[in-house]
């Protein structure tokens, strides 16, 4: 199984009323478990410890209250981009390369704005609006999750 049907495995888990999750093939073992408002998930492939990994905070109902490090927030002018995956967060894609975004670069849609290193896979990620950079809320080489916040990109 891909990185890719992984992370939509786990959006569909996530949208769903589920509150426990167990699935296992020959490559894969995915348990997810939700207590209140953060889901654990263990993942293992092929070993024969099961590796954590931390889930972005999923709404139990569509009522409930929103946690204040969810979301910060922004003018109506204002639109964050989002990890789309969990993995590691970098500005560049090498150490020796600037950033591929600062506080005040425009930025288009579909243009990179960063990496997150997922299971030894390294995916660009790509601005989904039109705009410019007014805050980077995620320090460089630093863990990130499923939706957690990552640029505040002024229309």
């Amino acid at each position: 199984m891909e990185n890719k049907e992984i992370q939509k495995l786990l959006d569909f888990i996530a949208q769903s009323t589920l509150d426990e999750v167990n699935i296992e093939t020959s490559e894969l073992k995915l348990s997810v478990k939700r207590y209140g408002q953060a889901p654990v998930v263990q993942q293992v492939v092929a070993a024969p410890a099961p590796v954590a990994v931390a889930a972005a905070p999923v709404a139990a109902a569509p009522a409930a209250p929103a946690t204040p490090a969810a979301a910060p927030a922004v003018a109506s002018n204002r639109v964050t981009i989002k990890s789309p995956m969990i993995g590691t967060f970098y500005r560049s894609s090498s150490p020796d390369t600037p950033s591929f975004v600062e506080i005040g670069s425009e930025v288009s849609k579909g243009k990179p704005v960063c990496i997150i290193e997922a299971m030894k896979l390294f995916n660009e990620i790509e601005s989904e609006v039109s705009g410019r950079i007014v805050e980077v809320l995620v320090e460089n080489a630093t863990p990130v999750e499923f939706d957690q916040p990552l640029f505040v990109v002024e229309q």
